[in-house]
């Protein structure tokens, strides 16, 4: 059993207050003439000795009062042991120290409970996947659930919203919130790791604890809806655009064959021939439009899968064989043993490496060679790909990845090209947080290099 210590303090106001009620009863039998001078101190002796023995139990439980309220917010390791030192105590302290210790158990187990409550309530908001935000009225982020560490990273909590969304109509919004207390969702776009389109939704919450109010921020990702929308209109636009030149000769080399050369095998002959072509060069582009489409729709979402850059390259190459016996190219390959692995979509790495390999084959010198060269740079794995042709300006580099951009407009479309080739390299190496890099001027060829992180 702990020991209680009794303060001088604690003593002297036990004794007083033991000793006040006799004394008074003494001069007021003095003051009656009830008592004699000697009877009255004799008795006043008696009453302090009554007092001292009285205030004894009394101080103690006032000293044991006094610990166990200093202590409250201390866990008991063993509330039992409290009721052995009631023993020697009054019935009156010991009461209170019971009703005081079972007043602490009680809190302890509501605390506990809401402990337990907010720690479930917690794991819910980090199961939602939106991401979520919970601000103080200073705007610092008090804290965001699993989707919020997704997308800025981890170690939100303390942070200034304006380090994490750096977005003056979000930061704006809030401050808006802050003092109108009504809820308000505006659109903004986020530029890094991807670029994304958002909707931020603040509400006010009730008083926060001792903090003030506070703010319930939460995001939803529009990108993939923002993109099908304008898919959808630039798919039309492109459509329309791209084919009526094809569906103009069709049409054309149609109607001759109905008309005047309706009896000329070898007009007919070769009018079939060009509009199986340009159907070919049709399919290719719708293709392609496709393609590009639902690339750009998976953009902001990274792969997961382990990628063999040099299975890609080596089932590329034998793809392209054929290709680059029609054109006369030699293929080389330069890719080491070790080369590690990539985080990717392996389908789509293959398109990147196909497209590049297709371009130099038929845009290089004729029977000219294409290498293919693979490395390990800072942590990155480098895949370029060179070819000996005519080269491409370079004030004309920002210009390749556009869609439908050509360099040179009547040999692409010779080549069956699509002008939608390095737009698609572009937006799936962006996709895997990659770069894409051009080294080329005229008359000195030209190599596309591609640098992709590491497998994780």
């Amino acid at each position: 059993m702990a020991r209680t210590y009794i303060s001088r303090a604690d003593y002297l106001f036990a004794l007083g207050t033991a000793l006040v009620p006799g004394a008074i009863a003494v001069v007021a039998l003095y003051v009656a003439d009830v008592l004699s001078i000697k009877a009255a101190l004799g008795i006043g002796v008696l009453v302090v000795i009554a007092a001292a023995l009285v205030a004894l139990p009394w101080a103690r439980d006032a000293a044991a009062l006094r610990e166990r309220v200093a202590n409250s917010g201390v866990a008991s390791s063993g509330g039992d042991q409290a009721a052995d030192a009631f023993a020697h105590r009054s019935p009156l302290g010991s009461a209170l120290l019971r009703q005081l210790g079972e007043n602490r158990r009680r809190s302890e187990a509501e605390l506990r409970s809401l402990e337990a409550r907010a720690l479930d309530a917690e794991r819910v908001i980090d199961a939602l996947p939106e991401p979520l935000l919970v601000l103080d009225d200073r705007r610092r982020i008090v804290h965001g659930n699993l989707g919020a560490e997704d997308l800025f990273g981890p170690g939100l909590a303390g942070r200034d919203l304006a380090e994490i969304i750096r977005s003056p109509k979000v930061l704006e919004a809030v401050e808006q919130v802050t003092a109108s207390r009504t809820m308000v969702a505006i659109e903004f776009d986020l530029l890094k790791p991807v670029e994304r389109k958002l909707e931020a939704r603040i509400a006010p919450l009730p008083r926060f604890g001792s903090g003030g109010e506070a703010l319930l921020l939460t995001l939803q990702d529009l990108t993939a809806i923002r993109r099908a929308e304008q898919m959808r209109v630039d798919f039309v636009a492109n459509v329309s655009h791209e084919l009526r030149t094809p569906l103009t000769s069709v049409a054309g080399f149609v109607e001759t064959m109905q008309t005047v050369a309706r009896d000329d095998a070898v007009a007919r002959d070769r009018f079939l021939a060009i509009m199986s072509s340009e159907t070919q060069r049709m399919n290719r582009l719708v293709d392609d439009l496709l393609s590009l489409s639902r690339i750009e729709m998976e953009e902001h979402t990274l792969p997961a899968d382990v990628v063999s850059l040099a299975d890609v390259v080596d089932s590329v190459v034998d793809l392209l064989a054929p290709l680059a016996a029609e054109y006369g190219a030699t293929i080389t390959l330069d890719i080491p043993d070790d080369l590690p692995s990539v985080t990717g979509d392996a389908d789509q790495l293959g398109q990147v490496v196909r497209n590049l390999v297709e371009n130099a084959v038929k845009y290089g010198l004729p029977g000219g060679a294409v290498s293919i060269i693979a490395a390990v740079k800072d942590q990155h794995v480098l895949l370029s790909v060179t070819d000996q042709g005519e080269g491409i300006p370079r004030e004309l580099h920002h210009r390749l990845t556009e869609r439908f951009y050509r360099v040179e407009k009547a040999r692409s479309r010779r080549v069956g090209g699509t002008g939608l080739g390095l737009a698609i390299v572009k937006h799936i190496v962006s996709r895997h947080r990659g770069r894409l890099q051009i080294d080329s001027a005229a008359g000195k060829g030209s190599t596309f290099s591609v640098l992709l992180p590491q497998k994780r």
